[in-house]
């Protein structure tokens, strides 16, 4: 029986994304899992296609040297080489013999891509998986670098049965379907695939009674705090990637990477212009036009006097040197701008005042 196309399998496209590849595979893999289809064959055999296509195709590696050989079309699904085509029975036999020769391919350079995807060799548990997350960062720390705690959920072995998935007393039994392997093989010809074993899961062994607390299944979902360091001038978007701070491997495996992208609020009195920050200040019309001091704040809370000189316009800027953002050796300043308020109204004796003042100044009012 001819073997099944990867993608057709977790039923995506050649296209899809390794998002969609990964709920396809959720999807498919929650409807046929043995647990939820004791004692049926069918299902089991369904649950192995599936694993074995997501164990592929979420790769990029693998799923890269899997699509090169499909478009070359030396094989037919998952390893048999298409009626007609060119090749050579296991004795040397006639072409379309089902077994493959890897010196045939030794042209292509598929040889050393065949064994990578359907190695023979020990099977290795993969590294966990990489966790995402987006944290919002107030603007101080964004901008002056600091910490900020992030809480993630993962899972963990079970703190009851340390992973074994075994209630406490219960007793251990070499998994008939694996025979305490662990792992399954499955594939076309001579070419075998080793995945875990759907029944005990990978662990070879099946309790008595399973594990009130994780119902068997040696994991845990649970929250982990992590405080996250967050570099000076950290814009919206960046990210940065903490090794070994994702998803827990299992069996004694890697964890993952966490991938923390940052959002940064908005502040109230400053922002960013590039190195420089920004921020506005309201003077009165007094102020403007005789002069002032004002005492503005920096980012890291200090307190600097600021000279406002006389006839000062709205929207001038004035500029506190060495009070932005330090990057790469760079260092920006501290734009002020100023803001003139007017007065909404007028006492009798200031609108006089304020006539006269027109007046001498050869202002029409």
């Amino acid at each position: 029986m001819a073997a099944k196309d990867f993608y057709q399998v977790l039923g995506v496209p050649d296209s899809a994304s390794q998002d969609e590849i990964k709920k396809a595979y959720r999807r498919l893999a929650k409807q046929y899992h043995p647990d939820a289809n004791p004692n049926n064959a069918a299902a089991a055999e369904r649950f192995k296609e599936i694993s074995e296509a997501h164990a592929t195709l979420s790769d990029a590696d693998k799923r890269k040297q899997y699509d090169q050989m499909r478009r070359l079309g030396a094989f037919d699904g998952l390893g048999r080489r298409p009626a007609g085509a060119p090749g050579r029975g296991p004795m040397g036999g006639a072409p379309g013999a089902e077994e493959i020769d890897l010196g045939d391919l030794s042209g292509f350079g598929l040889g050393d891509i065949f064994s990578s995807i359907f190695g023979r060799g020990r099977r290795e548990e993969p590294r966990g998986e990489s966790l995402e997350a987006v944290v919002e960062v107030p603007f101080r720390v964004a901008m002056l670098g600091g910490k900020v705690p992030v809480t993630m959920p993962v899972v963990e072995a079970c703190p009851t049965c340390a992973g074994s998935g075994a209630a406490p007393g219960a007793t251990i039994t070499t998994c008939p379907e694996c025979d305490g392997r662990g792992t399954i093989s499955f594939g076309q010809g001579s070419f075998a695939v080793n995945r875990p074993c759907p029944r005990c899961r990978g662990r070879g062994k099946i309790p008595s009674q399973p594990c009130p607390t994780c119902q068997g299944a040696g994991e845990v979902r649970t929250e982990r705090r992590v405080m996250i360091t967050v570099p000076p001038a950290t814009e919206s978007g960046s990210k940065v990637r903490l090794k070994g701070q994702g998803q827990p491997g299992r069996a004694g495996a890697p964890a993952g990477d966490l991938v923390i992208t940052f959002q940064v609020q908005p502040d109230r009195f400053f922002h960013r212009e590039g190195l420089d920050i920004v921020c506005e200040v309201p003077i009165n019309l007094a102020q403007a036009v005789l002069g002032t001091r004002l005492r503005v704040k920096t980012l890291d809370n200090k307190k600097v006097v600021l000279r406002i000189p006389p006839g000062t316009q709205p929207g001038r800027k004035f500029r506190i040197k060495g009070q932005g953002l330090e990057k790469n050796g760079r260092k920006g300043d501290q734009l002020v701008g100023v803001q003139v308020t007017l007065p909404a109204k007028l006492s009798p004796e200031q609108e006089e005042l304020m006539k006269q003042f027109a007046s001498s100044a050869g202002m029409a009012y």
